[in-house]
């Protein structure tokens, strides 16, 4: 039997509720059809927001939401997407698919989106292919509450009073996509871009991301951090899981045996190491830790779907992807101190999306759940926990896991959240909990599981849920529980 200790009494850090954010890309179907249906679309909708998939995130507790990219973000120019809609700029979105962007979701919408939702705004500007002034322009036009040009401008397209903006990302993937540029060179362009991402309002103190590494690169880390300490609140690094580790041939969503699943998973967890790393770099540069790390790109990412556009990133979602997002949440949440912020990859339709959708048709996938149920953890207060565990061999990557990750949080009345997963495919795994100077009034429990493979589609979108779990027995100071194999636990401990 596993042991398993919290320690309420170990106050580590405030689980800052923006782990728990999103991506959204205008990419394949993700805005379009996703999110956005338009005005006149017979599905329902609010200002061209589609209703079940806003109430899906809102039920799921969204907080952030980035956009619009990623690598579009580096060709896109704000002013396309705003005014008329009938008078807005087409373009070919060349990075994804190659297909007609006709601007009708921008700033205006997104702002709208964001409001609909209840949840902050994580907005990324152009580097890439932009000017300094263009992104200055922009950041006037969205925050400035006084007399201008852009902020002329905005009213004349019918939003008097300026938004706020929470994040504001200067420049994506500056090392490949947004530019092929060499850190040194990225770290000194930022300076001077950022210059311009000015504070208008006083109650709105934008929060700067300078681009950060891709992977393992921690080279970009050292020589940005370098360069940028002293300007920037987070810098964005990017890692996605692929089973194969192949990006020519990245591996089926849905057809995969045990060692590919495996795989996956220790690729996955590989994010601990990632963090570490990352973090020790950047401590070494700045150890007054001025600069929080953000990880505004993560997920799994497959081949696409079979018939889809290759373009268009549209994967399936099954429970090795619930137990890919309920580990890394753990991850996060177990460095809360400096994480500030991450953003799986994408909301809908994309990678690993929490929603599918199809016409008027909506799915929630096993991903969406680990979201849902890992919500309460946000804002929480990261508490001491230590579990023992087996390790799993992946045979592909010649190195081991962990069978069991946890992380436990306290809410301000003294509950206690605890969520568990059990990575293995096969094997389920005792644990006793052990809760420091505690005397448990109650518990309450619910559970994600199923078979590697399981998934929920348009024929049958209930296959993956939660449900109640109760394989459990209540201690004085804790509890005894049977975790199965493939699952995700939430305890919810009352003292």
């Amino acid at each position: 039997m596993e042991k398993y200790l919290i320690n309420p009494n170990q106050k580590i850090s405030k689980i800052n509720k923006d782990i728990y954010g999103h991506f959204s890309e205008h990419l394949g179907r993700c805005i379009y059809d996703g999110i956005y249906v338009g005005e006149n679309s017979k599905i329902p909708n609010v200002n061209g927001m589609r209703c079940d998939v806003v109430n899906a995130l809102k039920e799921m507790g969204i907080p952030v939401l980035r956009w619009p990219g990623g690598c579009f973000a580096d060709e896109y120019h704000w002013k396309d997407g705003v005014g008329p809609k009938e008078g807005r700029k087409k373009m070919i979105n060349t990075h994804w698919g190659g297909v007609v962007e006709d601007n009708s979701f921008g700033t205006h919408e997104y702002f709208e989106l964001c409001r609909q939702l209840g949840c902050d705004t994580y907005i990324n500007g152009n580097v890439g292919s932009g000017s300094v002034q263009e992104m200055n322009e922009w950041v006037e036009y969205m925050t400035f509450d006084g007399v201008s040009p852009m902020a002329e401008l905005r009213k004349q397209n019918g939003q008097d009073k300026p938004w706020k903006i929470k994040y504001f990302g200067v420049g994506n993937e500056s090392w490949g996509c947004g530019g092929n540029m060499d850190p040194e060179y990225y770290g000194c362009l930022y300076k001077r871009y950022n210059t311009y991402v000015r504070d208008y309002d006083g109650n709105n103190r934008i929060k700067r991301i300078a681009c950060g590494p891709n992977g393992s690169d921690y080279h970009w880390t050292k020589e940005v951090m370098d360069k940028v300490k002293h300007q920037a609140q987070g810098i964005a690094l990017h890692y996605y899981t692929l089973p194969t580790g192949d990006w020519g041939h990245k591996g089926s969503s849905t057809e995969f045996d045990i060692k590919e699943y495996n795989s996956t998973i220790c690729k996955a967890y590989k994010m601990e190491e990632l963090i570490n790393n990352h973090l020790a770099v950047m401590d070494s540069v700045n150890p007054q830790k001025w600069v929080k790390l953000i990880i505004d790109e993560w997920g799994t990412w497959y081949d696409v779907e079979p018939g889809t556009n290759p373009g268009f990133l549209y994967q399936q979602n099954t429970m090795r992807d619930a137990v890919v997002a309920a580990l890394t949440l753990n991850i996060f949440n177990k460095h809360a101190d400096r994480i500030m912020m991450a953003n799986i990859a994408q909301t809908v339709n994309v990678l690993q999306a929490v929603i599918l959708t199809e016409a008027d048709k909506m799915v929630l996938t096993p991903t969406y759940h680990v979201f849902k149920m890992y919500k309460d953890h946000q804002e929480n207060t990261l508490v001491g926990s230590y579990i023992t565990t087996d390790e799993i061999d992946s045979a592909n990557d010649k190195k081991k896991f962990p069978q069991l990750l946890e992380s436990a949080s306290v809410d301000e009345n003294g509950n206690i959240y605890s969520t568990i997963t059990n990575t293995s495919a096969t094997k389920s795994a005792k644990i006793k909990c052990q809760i420091a100077d505690t005397k448990v009034k109650s518990i309450k429990a619910e559970i994600l599981t199923g078979d590697i493979h399981d998934k929920n589609d348009f024929e049958n979108a209930d296959a993956v849920k939660t449900v109640n779990f109760s394989d459990f027995r209540q201690l004085k100071d804790g509890f005894t529980a049977t975790i199965p194999a493939c699952s995700v636990v939430k305890f919810v401990i009352e003292k």
